[in-house]
């Protein structure tokens, strides 16, 4: 797929990715994986709670007409929670209706995910509280995907100011926390957040659980460049990008 503004280094396509405000390690993630010729240009968004969807639709919009003028081939809402909606199709679905550019969400390419990896039971390790993660089993069995083991850190219980935990979170305790909830008769591990550091942990924890893991950055940059025609299997990333 032809970018509209080619450049000495996005000579590939260039991506445009929306991250909520406190959100620190999606960039990091993503920039450890970008293939050659493909760059990515980020904006930030706030983050929008139940029942305000004309807000986020309104905010969403805006950000993607900002991201629009970089000639972005595409644009992610990489927001886990906040882009759960059913179906998964309807925000993207509605936010490039609107604007008039692809739009892909983050709960959207999971979903993309899990069914290209034939995952339909699977595990989950989150960092957030549990109203989140009940919202994620809900919205994931909702797709035909059930959930048989689901825990996070509980960070958000106390109120939206936890959230700049999230990215601060060591890797070795997000690696501790998905191997202690993982439930062997999983299909895959799905650890959920885009601000949850998991990048290097994903072939160590495929080796070690025989399964699949599915990362929030990584389905989301999967879906992203799969929607603009590059097929590259990244090294590192996972069965996911290894087999799709």
């Amino acid at each position: 797929m032809p970018t509209r503004h080619v450049s000495a280094y996005s000579y590939r396509a260039k991506l445009g990715l929306i991250v909520p405000p406190t959100n620190t390690v999606n960039e990091a993630e993503w920039a450890q994986l970008m293939p050659a010729g493909v760059t990515f240009h980020t904006h930030r968004m706030p983050l929008h709670g139940a029942g305000q969807d004309e807000a986020l639709m309104a905010d969403l919009s805006a950000s993607v007409a900002l991201l629009a003028q970089s000639g972005a081939d595409a644009v992610a809402y990489a927001c886990t929670a906040g882009s759960m909606t059913v179906p998964a199709s309807r925000l993207p679905e509605a936010a490039t209706g609107t604007t008039g550019h692809r739009v892909l969400t983050t709960s959207a390419a999971l979903i993309e995910a899990l069914r290209a990896l034939g995952a339909e039971r699977i595990s989950i390790a989150t960092p957030y509280a549990q109203a989140v993660n009940d919202h994620e089993v809900e919205f994931l069995s909702a797709h035909g995907i059930e959930t048989l083991a689901i825990a996070g850190l509980g960070i958000g219980s106390g109120g939206p100011h936890e959230f700049v935990q999230i990215a601060r979170t060591p890797l070795e305790e997000v690696r501790k926390h998905a191997v202690e909830i993982f439930d062997p008769a999983s299909d895959a591990l799905l650890i959920a957040c885009t601000d949850f550091p998991t990048l290097p942990l994903i072939p160590d924890l495929e080796a070690t659980l025989g399964v699949p893991v599915v990362t929030s950055n990584q389905a989301t940059l999967w879906a992203m460049l799969r929607a603009v025609g590059i097929g590259d299997h990244l090294p590192g990333a996972g069965r996911l990008f290894a087999e799709h």
